[in-house]
């Protein structure tokens, strides 16, 4: 018996070893539920406690991703300019169903770009379940064509995982804890570029945390400059909705004030994304990793009649 108790152990731990290696997201806790309304825009209102990402997804998380399920790339999660423009941080190599990805050098910590709204959603989808078309977002073509994919409630209040909404993503940067609203996501009405990667001042993306002397009132970094972020909110038929510019927009970019949009099929060199959740965020599929391989342990030793 107790042979038996070590060898479930063991595949236990090797399989949460497993899932842990593949991708770990920081977060913060959003607290301060039912805050009011940001007055002059009309944003930030939040009815509940959240955890929201430290960072941006950043090119190793998303190449874990990557990895993990896209051999094929079904649905084309891989943009090639990630691996021929200079602002990008991924490369393939291989041919369809034996695609593998790596980081470029020196491009692990900087935030991924060249990613979809729908790109975003099914990363967030696999955090949730290990998959791409179920979690938060039940992704099916109909919903995709027309824009009109929403949260599911059942995921979401299980402790799945959404790519920021847009209230969420505004109260997480301009949130002062104390009713109020700064400008801008570095709990400040004025900024400078020693304050943010924006204005071309450094001409490229740069790795995330990099200000560190400017976090939210939270301790969220990059929400100004680096990558515009996507949030879920649906704008129009044909529209999601983003914040916080990039490294090459002007301040005004960056500001509470300004509201964006685009296309949930657009990838470009100035846009990421960023994850939130009710609860702390898990490894990937590390539930379903764990007890499908407790399930083969289990199955092995009944074959050779030891339980």
């Amino acid at each position: 018996m107790k042979k038996h108790i070590a060898l479930l152990a063991a595949a236990f731990l090797a399989a949460s070893t497993a899932a842990t290696a593949n991708v770990v997201i920081d977060t913060v806790l959003i607290g301060n539920a039912n805050n009011v309304n940001d007055e002059s825009t009309g944003y930030g209102a939040v009815s509940y406690n959240y955890h929201i990402g430290t960072h941006e997804v950043t090119n190793s998380q998303y190449t874990a991703f990557l990895n993990a399920v896209a051999a094929t790339d079904t649905h084309s999660l891989y943009n090639s300019n990630m691996g021929s423009n200079t602002h990008g941080g991924i490369t393939r190599a291989g041919t369809s169903g034996s695609f593998t990805y790596s980081v470029k050098s020196g491009f692990d910590n900087k935030p991924v770009n060249y990613v979809s709204f729908w790109d975003a959603a099914r990363f967030s989808n696999w955090l949730t379940t290990g998959g791409t078309e179920t979690g938060v977002y039940v992704l099916d073509a109909t919903g995709i064509s027309n824009n009109t994919i929403t949260r599911d409630a059942t995921a979401w209040n299980n402790g799945g995982v959404a790519i920021a909404s847009e209230d969420e993503w505004y109260k997480a940067a301009f949130y002062d804890g104390n009713g109020g609203y700064t400008l801008y996501p570095t709990q400040s009405n004025i900024i400078s570029t020693t304050d943010a990667n924006y204005a071309n001042s450094v001409g490229t993306v740069t790795d995330v945390g990099t200000y560190a002397a400017d976090p939210s009132h939270y301790g969220t970094f990059d929400q100004g400059g680096n990558v515009w972020e996507w949030n879920d909110a649906i704008v129009s038929t044909s529209a999601r909705g983003y914040r916080g510019g990039s490294f090459s927009s002007f301040d005004g970019a960056l500001q509470s004030s300004d509201r964006s949009l685009g296309s949930p099929t657009g990838e470009a060199d100035s846009v990421g994304f960023r994850v939130s959740s009710l609860a702390p965020i898990p490894e990937p599929s590390a539930y379903a990793a764990i007890l499908g391989c407790l399930g083969l342990t289990i199955a092995a030793v009944r074959r050779k009649g030891r339980v």
